[in-house]
């Protein structure tokens, strides 16, 4: 007799046993439907448990975008004081510390409020014991679009980090199915991309920003089905059924604040060291080149001679060379976008930094530029993970390819789609 895999030979064991209470257990009368059932009937629901999703996931970014408003402005004026203290940048010490420093790396920091509030709500989405139900409510569609229903823990845990959502997905058995989450994980937003949403959104679309960055994450939602439906279907190698998937339910709970408050500060943290490790290295780095030759106007420091080089390539979607080099920088880490164009625009205020990027922009190109932040490549973090986890540079090489032909084809469309309902 072959071997069976683990999630038939689970079905198999959890059958005997319902087959066994059956034959041994006497049942008096049917007991009313409690609570947890009858959240049951309507969370999971197969007319009403997808739409039900959609709305808490909305709701969940709405949340997180208003309430982190006022703790934003009172960030963004602390190191609007501690720039000022040493007068106008006339020397290279001093631009250091107030362009570089206060305007770059502290700019950045004031989206830590967005990210901690972001997973406040999803801390008690899942200790509630929703998340698991989502996870059941998806695998339908999941398993028609090529996915396996393990993977949508690892994709969930995407909205957080790429690299630990890459690694999760040793969870699933089939190797297939392990690679096509793998491949397609990259394109849910990570918390990293969501200062730039919020940047540009807040820069364009003002009170309906929320939605904005909703509908971000509901497009890479639907680019990561799209994929890998696509590299099911294409690919020799990844051809093939999902193999089944099982899973158990747990109940319903009152989220607790210490679970809570533990979800929030461990997002805290991560932010927090990469700002003193990855985010400072970015910020001394565009500092410098932004600055230097010193005295030269900005086009003609080193930073626009890079930008200068790449904006070809970015011009037909209507990025200038500030916004290539943003997105050059970006590869390290997605905070490192919105950290350069407050160094490139020489302003450390969120509201004077949203003036700035709506002057370089349009309406059009600003959401092209988000959709491009959120398809063209992970971080490098990430990249060395997928590297690890495949054992291939194969298929490291292929998703590289892939994102950034996707990204630029995407963005086109949406250059082209929208300047055509604007009567550009």
């Amino acid at each position: 007799m072959g071997e069976i895999d683990a999630d038939t030979f689970a079905d198999r064991r959890y059958r005997t046993i319902e087959e066994i209470l059956k034959a041994s257990l006497r049942v008096r009368g049917r007991g009313e439907l409690t609570i947890s059932d009858m959240l049951d009937r309507v969370f999971l629901n197969r007319v009403l448990g997808i739409p039900i999703f959609l709305i808490l996931m909305w709701a969940t970014f709405q949340f997180a975008f208003a309430v982190s408003e006022p703790f934003m402005v009172m960030l963004e004026r602390a190191f609007g004081w501690l720039g000022g203290l040493f007068g106008e940048a006339e020397t290279p010490l001093v631009s250091f510390w107030s362009d570089g420093i206060c305007g770059g790396l502290g700019f950045v920091m004031v989206f830590i409020f967005p990210i901690m509030f972001l997973f406040l709500a999803l801390a008690i989405l899942e200790d509630s014991g929703y998340l698991p139900r989502a996870a059941f409510v998806m695998d339908r569609l999941m398993y028609r679009c090529g996915l396996h229903g393990r993977s949508f823990i690892p994709l969930l845990m995407g909205f957080g980090c790429n690299l630990p959502a890459i690694m999760a997905t040793r969870t699933i058995g089939d190797e297939r199915d392990r690679l096509i989450t793998i491949l397609v994980n990259p394109l849910i937003s990570c918390s990293a991309r969501l200062p730039v949403y919020v940047l540009i959104a807040g820069a364009f679309f003002g009170a309906h920003a929320g939605t904005a960055i909703f509908l971000m994450y509901v497009l890479g939602i639907v680019l990561a089905i799209m994929m890998a439906l696509l590299f099911r279907r294409v690919i020799p190698g990844l051809k093939g059924r999902p193999s089944p998937f099982l899973m158990e339910l747990p109940p319903y709970r009152r989220p607790t604040g210490r679970s809570i408050l533990l979800h929030m500060w461990s997002r805290a943290v991560v932010f927090l060291r990469k700002a003193g490790t990855i985010l400072l290295g970015g910020a001394i780095i565009l500092w410098f080149m932004s600055s230097f030759p010193w005295g030269a106007d900005l086009g003609s420091s080193y930073a626009g001679m890079l930008g200068h080089l790449i904006e070809p390539i970015v011009r037909p979607l209507g990025f200038d060379w500030m916004g290539a080099v943003a997105l050059f920088f970006g590869f390290l880490a997605k905070e490192i976008v919105v950290e350069t164009f407050g160094i490139l625009y020489g302003v450390g205020g969120e509201d004077e930094i949203m003036a700035a990027v709506a002057g370089h922009m349009t309406p059009v190109t600003g959401l092209a530029f988000m959709v491009f932040t959120l398809i063209y490549l992970p971080c490098l973090a990430t990249l060395g993970t997928v590297r690890a986890e495949t054992g291939s540079w194969k298929w490291t090489g292929f998703m590289v390819l892939y994102q950034l032909l996707l990204a630029y084809t995407v963005a086109g469309i949406v250059v082209i789609t929208g300047n055509l309902v604007m009567g550009v």
